[in-house]
């Protein structure tokens, strides 16, 4: 009767399969490009390290570093100005009564580069800095009031300006002006970032093109601190970049991977390890998609076409699987997965078959 019983829940195990936290090693293996699968299983090994371990650094190309300043302080059409103008006299032609001075806000460039101003008329500004446009202004108002005296101010509008957006104090529309000509000043206008810097990525958007950087890395490289052009759009955010931990492992979650590059033995530790009951150290796997190049360069193969899907395979109980693993480095996106042991499946298999048999035995006894 026990053979039975214990043949019985054999089969019962077999059909109906045992919880488990992922595919077997071995179920990974058969998926090989090489037996008819999607993706290429490579051991890691030294020049594999050599040839995978590249990230793909922060930071702006050519086109963003080696544009010129703009001359900031150079009117535009669609530019926005502000006028103060103060007159000597009591009742002057632009003062309401008692007051002396006029504030003429929101004169917006036009097309064609003019503003309108009472009793000077209309007046080229474009072209011109706001300093010589004030001298302009004064000599058409000479001949109207005595002595004037007048100020220009550039604020936002549709000319020379730039947006600030994301994790910073003020968001808004900047004009480029001499003390804000490049990224770390703008940055400062806008009051600073609101997100711990070690995490702060700045990325500035140019039309078409864009490109980002370490906020760390923007103050300690001038290379960074390019210059701004009109209609670029900075956007501060924290670093969204992660790895994907699964299977035996302390804990299956998805980890920031923060500012610094780490390694395949510190994404292992940093979700608390192998699982000393589950994990086969024979069985860690880093999962991602790779670019042409690196693909033929960690298959030694020139007849790969398109991105690939390789899994690595890390041998820690190798005498260097170790050493190997300390110099795997983690990418955006990696899905870092630990098979279970080979004697865990079969710890499971018995005790569902001890289990089943217990069960039908105390049935038995029960029906005698």
């Amino acid at each position: 009767m026990t053979a039975v019983v214990l043949l019985g829940a054999a089969l019962l195990v077999s059909a109906c399969g045992l919880p488990r936290s992922g595919p077997t090693r071995g179920e990974i293996m058969s998926g090989a490009a090489a037996k008819g699968g999607t993706s290429h299983i490579v051991d890691v090994d030294d020049r594999v390290n050599r040839a995978a371990n590249y990230s793909p650094a922060y930071g702006f190309g050519s086109d963003f570093r080696n544009a010129g300043q703009v001359g900031a302080d150079v009117v535009r059409p669609g530019d926005v100005l502000g006028l103060s103008i103060w007159e000597n006299v009591d009742d002057g032609l632009l003062a309401s009564m008692g007051t002396s001075s006029t504030q003429l806000t929101e004169l917006q460039v036009d097309s064609q580069g003019y503003i309108f101003v009472p009793y000077a008329g209309r007046i080229m500004a474009a072209g011109n800095s706001p300093d010589e446009l004030r001298r302009i202004i004064t000599e058409k108002l000479e001949t109207q009031t005595p002595d004037p005296q007048v100020m220009v101010t550039r604020v936002a509008g549709d000319g020379a300006t730039v947006s600030v957006m994301g994790k910073v104090n003020a968001q808004g529309v900047y004009p480029i002006e001499r003390p804000t000509r490049t990224l770390s000043a703008m940055l400062s206008k806008s009051g600073g970032v609101t997100i711990e810097p070690e995490v702060a990525v700045v990325t500035v958007k140019r039309g078409a093109s864009s490109g980002k950087v370490w906020l760390r890395d923007l103050y300690s490289n001038n290379r960074n601190d390019i210059a701004l052009r009109p209609g670029d759009v900075i956007l501060v955010e924290e670093d969204q970049r992660s790895f994907t931990a699964l299977g035996a492992l302390g804990g299956q979650t998805k980890v920031p991977l923060g500012n610094d590059q780490i390694n395949a033995i510190e994404a292992v530790a940093m979700v608390g390890g192998l699982s000393t009951l589950l994990a086969d150290p024979k069985g860690v796997f880093i999962m991602r998609t790779e670019p042409q190049a690196i693909a033929r360069a960690v298959l030694g193969r020139n007849d790969i076409y398109g991105d690939q899907r390789i899994a690595y395979v890390l041998n820690l109980a190798k005498p260097d699987g170790m050493f190997i693993a300390r110099d795997f480095v983690i990418r955006d996106e990696d899905t870092v997965y630990v098979t279970e042991a080979p004697f865990v499946q079969w710890q499971k298999i018995m005790n569902s078959i001890l289990g089943t048999a217990t069960d039908v035995g105390t049935a038995d006894s029960a029906f005698r």
